[in-house]
């Protein structure tokens, strides 16, 4: 039987203010254990939760962002559940009435090895309080509860089920990452906890129409591990049903040493959480004059960058899409083509989308930690235009560039002229080794002249080669064709 994967996203992004959701204890992170937890925190009696407005607009943003619609009204929950680590027994949520609703992620995607813009659809995204941190380590047999954590403030963003593969779902939560990170709403630390999924994954026979019984993976922080655990859960589901089993909705845990999911609990669903309106906050009213001034104070969003690099740099809508999938990118690019001049930046995004970026990829390196600077790759690309080296020789020069993790500006002018890689362009020369090639190789010139073009090829390989690639490939190619004819 072929199988299709269905799978849907929540995401917690960590909002970046500097206090909490409901309180002002501090969200900064690698306190002692308790010592950011205020009354209000803790729900000791009488302590009542107040609203972060800095939250409320960094929520605003990311619907901006996504082309949601903002909530004119929106209302507070408590959803109501027992653990160690959530002090009130309930957590503040949001639940019928969302403050974003709906919007749109858009992604480069690589679909039957072709580049494609895909997009995937939002449910909603709502604003929450973090609960505590249960601690596991040496407390004497004991588990510890630090409750630094609880009350800092969460954007929880839901997907429709529009993913069909792990390959696909980490590639959306790469650009969700990027873009509330571009937007400057969450610093997008997964290791601290910043940016967190839970991925919704079931199967279902190609062609059905009914979902299949989803199980919630919990609280994945990478991507590899997003990616590992979504397929694990994918083999573990057909193989249950394929086996005469069936697949119980159920919240599990990834474990990527035994490279498994387990069952924590089987899952709730909204009504075994009892949500109702908090009667100590009030519903939360965004007028329209408010949405204006947080967009007033917005950056350039991605797919208007995406469009004005179109329209200015004359890219291709690919070429744009892969370029504004980071704001670091978009900068490095744009300072490249600021030294290079627009006429260079077709070969500028070349070379960021071609050699730079795998080389990135390589190293597991972040572009804006990359050892090459934009400026430094701009002077590269700049003695390409003038003649100075071809491309191929330019290749070899950004490689010795990332080694030598150099800050002089100029590094590519020090490596040409050090190994000496200057191309020729001296006609004299070129005849000359061009004619020590042709007297060499009289049956590749007879074959060309009687019409194989593939002749020719040859002839210009054997002239680059005795030139050590250092010859001018378009004065090599007329100079060649001139004394053939």
């Amino acid at each position: 039987m072929q199988w299709e994967v269905v799978i849907g996203l929540e995401t917690h992004a960590q909002l970046s203010t500097r206090s909490k959701i409901f309180s002002g204890a501090s969200t900064a992170f690698g306190a002692e254990p308790n010592t950011q937890a205020c009354p209000v925190d803790l729900a000791l009696p009488g302590a009542l939760p107040v609203m972060n407005r800095g939250a409320v607009e960094r929520a605003i943003q990311f619907g901006l962002a996504v082309n949601a619609k903002i909530a004119p009204l929106s209302v507070f929950a408590r959803k109501n559940y027992f653990y160690p680590d959530l002090p009130k027994g309930y957590q503040i949520s949001q639940f019928e009435k969302p403050v974003v609703i709906g919007g749109k992620v858009s992604f480069v995607l690589e679909k039957d090895g072709k580049p494609e813009i895909c997009s995937v659809q939002l449910t909603r995204a709502h604003l929450e309080e973090d609960a505590g941190k249960s601690l596991h380590e040496d407390y004497r047999g004991m588990s510890g509860i630090d409750l630094n954590r609880a009350g800092t403030p969460l954007l929880e963003i839901v997907t429709e089920p529009d993913m069909r593969s792990a390959a696909e779902a980490v590639v959306y939560a790469r650009a969700l990452h990027a873009l509330v990170m571009w937007l400057g709403i969450c610093d997008g630390n997964m290791q601290e906890g910043s940016f967190r999924c839970d991925a919704n994954v079931s199967v279902r026979p190609v062609g059905q129409v009914e979902y299949g019984t989803r199980c919630e993976i919990k609280n994945l922080n990478s991507f590899r591990f997003l990616e590992d655990a979504i397929n694990i859960e994918v083999r573990r589901q057909i193989e249950l049903i394929e086996d005469g089993g069936r697949v119980v909705q159920a919240t599990r845990l990834y474990d990527p040493d035994k490279k498994e999911t387990r069952e924590m609990r089987t899952k709730e669903d909204a009504q075994d959480y009892r949500y109702f309106p908090d009667p100590d906050l009030p519903p939360l009213v965004i007028s329209p004059e408010w949405i204006e001034r947080v967009k007033a104070t917005m950056p350039e969003l991605p797919d208007a960058m995406r469009e004005r690099f179109m329209r200015d740099y004359a890219l291709s809508e690919y070429d744009a899409a892969v370029l504004t999938q980071s704001k670091a990118m978009a900068d490095y690019f744009e300072t490249v083509v600021t030294k290079t001049g627009k006429e260079q930046a077709k070969q500028s995004a070349n070379w960021l989308m071609g050699d730079v970026s795998s080389t990135l990829n390589r190293e597991s390196v972040e572009i804006d930690a990359a050892p090459v600077s934009a400026a430094q790759l701009a002077v590269l690309l700049m003695r390409i235009a003038d003649g100075t080296i071809s491309n191929k020789i330019a290749k070899e020069v950004f490689g010795a560039m990332w080694e030598a993790k150099s800050d002089d500006i100029n590094s590519a002018d020090v490596i040409i002229e050090s190994k000496g890689l200057k191309q020729i362009s001296d006609t004299g020369e070129l005849e000359k080794i061009i004619d020590e090639v042709l007297a060499a190789n009289e049956k590749s010139v007879e074959e060309f002249r009687s019409g194989k073009e593939k002749a020719f090829n040859a002839l210009v390989g054997q002239v680059m080669k005795a030139t050590k690639g250092k010859g001018n490939p378009a004065q090599v190619n007329e100079l060649l064709r001139k004394k053939l004819s």
